[in-house]
């Protein structure tokens, strides 16, 4: 199974403020919408309570520390490996990771894949990407989109994989994809 995030963020890393994202870009959603459909979404539970509800037509899966934390329509577990684990066992081919800030982190060590919205703005924040070296991703493909009617800042869409795989104490130069 591949383990993607998809993730939009500002030139700061910027990926959300205050519970909410920092832009209104219309593209985007639908660009998300179009990729993850189908497949298992994990997320944690204040980007679960942003959105308000499970996403329709995919498998919603929740994390949390809370114990009695019940979400319509998703399945909740208690950590990532869960949360994957979930999504092998239901034949899933691509899981993708969408949030927050802690679950990025959490899922980083897994993932294969970032289809990344790089928002060509500065903008107030309170939720960050975490740091990534990303000597260890190459781009497969980028498209700048400008900003329009819908779109409120011009955007990089890219898709990056990873390259290098340590594994075993060994460092691993091999394409992911």
């Amino acid at each position: 199974m591949i383990v993607s995030i998809i993730v939009a963020m500002d030139e700061n890393n910027c990926i959300g403020y205050q519970g909410k994202l920092p832009w209104r870009l219309r593209a985007d959603l639908q660009r998300f919408k179009s990729i993850t459909m189908g497949h298992h979404l994990i997320m944690g539970r204040k980007t679960y309570a942003s959105i308000g509800k499970a996403l329709p037509g995919r498998v919603n899966v929740i994390l949390t520390r809370q114990a009695k934390f019940h979400a319509p329509g998703c399945v909740v577990v208690d950590d990532i490996a869960k949360a994957l684990e979930v999504a092998r066992q239901a034949g899933e081919q691509e899981a993708f990771v969408i949030g927050g800030g802690e679950v990025f982190a959490q899922a980083l060590p897994w993932t294969d894949r970032i289809y990344l919205t790089r928002v060509h703005a500065r903008l107030p924040c309170s939720v960050f990407f975490p740091e990534l070296d990303w000597t260890e991703w190459e781009c497969i493909g980028e498209t700048i989109t400008p900003a329009d009617a819908d779109n409120q800042y011009d955007v990089t869409y890219g898709v990056w994989i990873r390259h290098r795989r340590l594994l075993g104490g060994s460092l691993l130069n091999e394409k992911r994809g």
